[in-house]
């Protein structure tokens, strides 16, 4: 089928607003908005990492490009004003645990005020009938019971960046019940995915691009919770519940308004030292050991993972890849790189083989839009 008829066709033409579009997950979320047809405005920070996937795709020159920050109510409404978006992607945040022990109002004032921000601009663009707000799936009350958390779970959050995103929830839910209700025409969704991994993620402190600095440079990677369990899962798997949830509340789904999570696959929920050890064989080499012992370390979740059965039975959405077929996606994408390989050429290929994965598994928002019979659940 062709490209732009995937998620039945809602992109193709349509102005899409992403904030945090520098970052890894906003990067792979343009790129794969311009191959679907969207005329894309992005609004974010410069670029968080140095390499940078944005830089590499070469997305500056590619997209409506405004460098702001969510913080300036001001700015973000004037820009929004100017574009006239129809679909907005609020992913701009910042995005790390360890971080936020160190920048907790910083943290707070981001996460929590930038997404009021976004809501409040939001309200005065008439253009605007689909909003989706990325949270985390550490915005639950994490009590480590063992059970997956489903959408109408507490919110919670032990350290500054989880309680921020909780509160992020918290705020988008109250605009919704107070701006965004029946007939007001716009209609607001927040998405919460797992861990996410996938070429291009240059952050400090996650174990993925950690694991490859390790392995470029010759050195054991250093793992500081071998025993942490998350659940894993590719950049796009949770991207494309994104653009199906949107594309669906395009269409009038007002009933989906509200919560849901994207995460994996129930053996996608794995200990790190699995991911660590998985990244290791794909890449042909290396070694892991934790780190010299110290008294204090910022305290960090031992076990979280997400319920989909919401996102799987009324959006009839489920994960294409496993989570050995993810660890290998992503290793091969940083070893091809390392071996000079073009990082544009990489993900746009792993957007397609994506893709085609979908049309293969039956994917409702890859089915040709002839096809009218029962979508897979």
């Amino acid at each position: 089928m062709n490209v732009a008829e995937l998620f039945g066709n809602a992109y193709a033409g349509r102005r899409v607003l992403v904030t945090g579009h520098t970052g890894f997950k906003g990067s792979w979320l343009v790129e794969w908005l311009l191959g679907l047809g969207a005329d894309v405005t992005g609004y974010a920070l410069e670029p968080p990492t140095d390499p940078s996937l944005f830089v590499e795709l070469g997305l500056a020159g590619r997209v409506g490009h405004t460098i702001g920050d969510v913080r300036d109510l001001v700015h973000l409404r004037d820009v929004i004003s100017a574009a006239q978006p129809e679909i907005v992607f609020h992913l701009a945040a910042q995005p790390l645990v360890r971080l936020s022990y160190e920048q907790p109002v910083e943290t707070y004032d981001t996460n929590v005020m930038g997404t009021a921000n976004l809501l409040e601009a939001v309200r005065s663009c008439p253009s605007v009938r689909v909003v989706v707000v990325i949270t985390s799936d550490k915005c639950y009350e994490n009590r480590e019971t063992g059970q997956a958390y489903r959408e109408d779970d507490a919110m919670g959050g032990y350290d500054p960046y989880s309680s921020s995103k909780g509160c992020a929830e918290l705020v988008t839910t109250a605009y919704r019940c107070s701006f965004f209700g029946e007939g007001s025409g716009v209609r607001v969704v927040t998405v919460r995915a797992g861990n996410v991994i996938g070429g291009g993620d240059w952050a400090r402190d996650r174990i993925v691009p950690d694991c490859v600095r390790a392995l470029q440079a010759g050195e054991p990677i250093v793992v500081r919770n071998p025993d942490a369990v998350r659940p894993w899962q590719h950049v796009l798997e949770p991207l494309s519940g994104y653009l199906h949830v949107a594309a669906r509340l395009w269409e009038g789904a007002r009933e989906l308004d509200g919560a849901w999570n994207f995460g994996p696959e129930e053996q996608g929920t794995v200990p790190v030292r699995r991911v660590v050890e998985e990244i290791i064989a794909a890449w042909g080499s290396g070694t892991w050991d934790r780190p010299v012992p110290v008294t204090s370390q910022p305290h960090e979740a031992h076990l979280l993972a997400l319920d989909i059965e919401k996102a799987r039975t009324l959006l009839g959405w489920h994960p294409q890849y496993t989570v050995e077929h993810t660890l290998q996606v992503t290793a091969a994408w940083y070893g091809a790189r390392h071996a000079g390989e073009d990082a544009r050429a990489l993900t746009v290929a792993d957007i397609a083989d994506y893709e085609q994965a979908a049309v293969q598994h039956g994917a409702i928002w890859a089915r040709d839009p002839s096809d009218t019979t029962e979508s897979e659940s």
